[in-house]
């Protein structure tokens, strides 16, 4: 089920809210910093960034969820993005529903990805009713993979995948899936 409009989720600590006009110059920094982005084939320039957030605008009005602007409300008022997305690349596990997320480093540490992904989670297995949610990273995003196993997902090697848009030897290209099915969400 698509929610009608864009719902805002709310944590003990985060608000992940449709994205602001003013989340654009901290979100070009977050995109910007080489330690954020080593997962990633590049950091971004302003025009790309500009472009991504765009983007994410668009699918969170179109689907009634997505990528939404994660602030820790009367402290910061962006933080980075956390969330739900459809990818857009073909591999054996697509199409499928990915949780994610991108902080910036001051806000690494803290638990704010954990916290945040599972109200996105919630939110997938609630109010949209998915039978499962994935998430995928590098074989070498450690940060990440732990955030996935703290949110009880699982990863079955045979999953590993070459992800189709880095070119056949790129540093980057291996990735791990991360499965959580929403019949066993309850139990986590």
């Amino acid at each position: 089920m698509i929610p009608a409009t864009v719902p805002t989720l709310t944590t003990a600590r985060l608000v992940l809210r449709p994205w602001r006009d003013s989340d654009l110059a901290p979100f070009v920094k977050l995109n910007a910093d080489p330690e954020v982005m080593a997962h990633f084939p590049a950091t971004l320039t302003p025009a790309e960034t500009a472009a991504m957030m765009e983007r994410m605008k668009a699918a969170l009005a179109a689907r009634g969820f997505g990528w939404w602007a994660a602030e820790v409300p009367g402290e910061v008022p962006f933080i980075g993005f956390i969330g739900l997305s459809v990818p857009s690349f073909q591999a054996p596990f697509t199409p499928c529903v990915e949780v994610g997320w991108r902080l910036a480093r001051e806000h690494w540490g803290r638990g704010y990805a954990t916290e945040g992904a599972r109200e996105a989670l919630r939110f997938g297995f609630g109010e949209l009713g998915l039978a499962e949610i994935v998430s995928l990273t590098t074989t070498t995003n450690e940060r990440s993979q732990a955030v996935m196993r703290r949110l009880g997902m699982t990863c079955d090697p045979a999953d590993d995948f070459d992800h189709p848009s880095l070119p056949p030897g790129h540093r980057l290209r291996r990735h791990v899936l991360y499965r959580l099915q929403g019949k066993t969400w309850g139990a986590v």
